[in-house]
Parts: structure tokens; C-alpha cells; sequence
């Protein structure tokens, strides 16, 4: 049980106020007013008898032990906001027919956790999904072949589709294991390796390479793979260096002791990972797939992620409807 103090409303409100350090944001994302995200905060101190915010700064930061307890508590909701949402998905049972694509980024513990909470509850549908680059679902869903898909946005609107975002995933830059010195600067490797480029045909390249482009690097293309697996195992022999994303370094596990991961050493961007679906489907079910699809990718990639690269905590996060 919680210690006497803590509820999960004050946990809720502590989430809030780490995110934005604001008092003001805190009580409009929580829906309370901010004399009472003040005094959640209070009880909460009181509760843990230690200070988790230093609000001698501004904004706001939280303490050491702060951090620590942040990690626990946003894993705790999480588990509280996945249990949720699977069942806010059981009602499916009037379905038929569901067809489904995912990109093969998530082709790991998320897909089949993803299936096996919505097999529990299309126990009359004919269920169908496919594993493919962005670009082919996008088509998929173009000529309604496809009901729904999970895919990069591009940003576009397409008729007759919805969009659902799920999740910001920032662009990274990996090298090989050991390559540049801790501290020390990776624009220095850039010409020292070829880039290696995934395929001109996907979407992630496109992105890359406009970005290039105002940044005003143009890398030599001697290098184009058409799977992240083998782009990052490249990598990993040290044959180039590549900017991918978070969702695309973590699902390479196997490679992780043989790469090194670092923030772009020039302007960041990133791309957005959202649930796209037919406008012929009735609103609930989309939306519900989708609030289990964030509590999926933030439980399984962007906590685990941002606990390995703790740069990354705030550009790797999931998007609100």
C-alpha cells in the first residue's frame, strides 16, 4: 500500500510540475487550481519528509532525490495509465473485420502486446496486421487497404484519414562503440566515416536528408540500406556512422554494446509518430487503440530510453490527442 500522505493524485500533480516547472501548467494539465497543485506538492513532501522541489529556481527544478523518485513515480502511473487504457479497449466486440499496420520500428515487445490486448476483446473479428516502412502503410491507408496504421507523419493531410498522434521521436546521431571521446566533440568523426544512409524510398531518408539540407551538410552518399537492422549493424562494424531515432536505436538491442548514441551535434529535429485511420470508423475505437498505443511506446521505449540517454527526456515523449 502507499505510505500514509502519498496518493495517486499527488503523484499525478508531481508528474505534472517536473514536466513544466510551472505551477501554472501543472494545475492546467492536472484540471486543479493551483493553490491545490501547491498543496498536493506540500502533502507529498511532507508525506516522503524530503524536499522534491528546488523552488529557489525558476522555473521550478527538482532536487536529486526528486529525480529519483520522479523515475519510480512516472513508472508507477504508467503501469496505472497502461492497465487503463487496455480496458478502455475491451469494447470491440461489434467489430468484424480489423486490418492494421504498424511500422517494423515497433516489430518487437510492443506489436505483440499491442495484438494480444486487442485479440482479448475481438473475439468475432477477422483480424489482419502487416509490419512495413511508413511509406507503405501511408499508401495502404491511401486505397484503403488498410484500416489503420501506426506510421511517421508526414505532416500532410489526407482525405478521408484521421490523425491520432502518438508519440515525438527525436532524430540521434550513432557511431561506432568508443569512437568519440567521452566529452568530446562527434562533428569530428562526420568526415572521417561515411553516413550511412537508409533507402531514398523511406520516409525516415527523406526527413534526414531535408534536414541536411538546412543545416548545410551534404555527407558523401556512398551508403544506402533499406533496413534499420542492418543500417545499425553497419554501425556497429564501423563502417559509418547514421542519424536514426530513438525508436529505431532501441529496437536494435542486440548492437547496443558496439554502438554509441549521441545528440545531434547540429540543430536538432524529429519526426512524429502517429495512429492514422479511415474516416469511415466510428471515433472510440481509433482513439482508443491510440491511448493504448501511447501507454504501449511510453512504457515499453520512452522511459526505458530517456533512463539510458537522460538527454533526451523531454524531445523523446508522447504527444497528447
Amino acid at each position: 500500500m502507499l505510505m500514509k500522505g502519498v496518493t495517486l493524485r499527488g503523484l499525478e500533480v508531481f508528474e505534472a510540475l517536473a514536466a513544466s516547472g510551472s505551477v501554472a501548467q501543472a494545475a492546467e494539465t492536472t484540471g486543479l487550481s493551483q493553490p491545490a497543485v501547491s498543496q498536493q506538492i506540500r502533502n507529498l513532501q511532507t508525506a516522503l519528509s524530503t524536499d522534491l522541489l528546488d523552488h529557489s529556481k525558476r522555473p521550478m527544478q527538482l532536487t536529486p532525490a526528486g529525480r529519483a523518485y520522479l523515475a519510480r513515480a512516472s513508472s508507477v502511473l504508467s503501469q496505472l495509465r497502461l492497465a487503463q487504457s487496455e480496458l478502455a479497449v475491451m469494447d470491440l466486440t461489434h467489430l468484424t473485420q480489423l486490418s492494421m499496420g504498424i511500422i517494423d520500428d515497433f516489430d518487437n515487445d510492443l506489436t505483440p502486446r499491442l495484438v494480444t490486448t486487442l485479440a482479448e476483446s475481438l473475439t468475432r473479428c477477422q483480424f489482419r496486421l502487416i509490419t512495413a516502412p511508413s511509406h507503405e502503410i501511408t499508401a495502404a491507408l491511401r486505397d484503403h487497404s488498410l484500416h489503420m496504421g501506426v506510421t511517421a507523419s508526414t505532416g500532410e493531410v489526407i482525405d478521408g484519414v484521421t490523425e491520432y498522434p502518438l508519440a515525438q521521436d527525436p532524430f540521434i546521431l550513432v557511431t561506432p562503440a568508443g569512437l568519440v571521446p567521452q566529452g568530446g566533440d562527434p562533428m569530428t568523426i562526420l568526415n572521417e566515416l561515411p553516413m550511412l544512409r537508409y533507402g531514398r524510398e523511406q520516409l525516415i531518408s527523406r526527413q534526414i536528408e531535408a534536414h541536411l539540407k538546412r543545416v548545410q551538410l551534404d555527407p558523401p552518399n556512398r551508403y544506402e540500406i533499406g533496413s534499420n537492422p542492418s543500417l545499425i549493424a553497419m554501425v556497429s562494424r564501423g563502417i559509418g556512422w547514421a542519424i536514426t531515432t530513438p525508436f529505431s536505436f532501441l529496437r536494435a538491442a542486440r548492437f547496443h554494446e558496439k554502438i554509441d548514441a549521441h545528440p545531434l551535434p547540429f540543430a536538432p529535429f524529429s519526426r512524429s509518430i502517429s495512429l492514422l485511420a479511415g474516416e469511415d470508423w466510428a471515433d472510440n475505437v481509433p482513439r482508443d487503440v491510440a491511448q493504448t498505443m501511447r501507454r504501449l511506446i511510453e512504457q515499453q521505449l520512452v522511459l526505458p530510453g530517456v533512463e539510458r540517454f537522460p538527454w533526451l527526456e523531454g524531445d523523446f515523449r508522447i504527444l497528447d490527442d
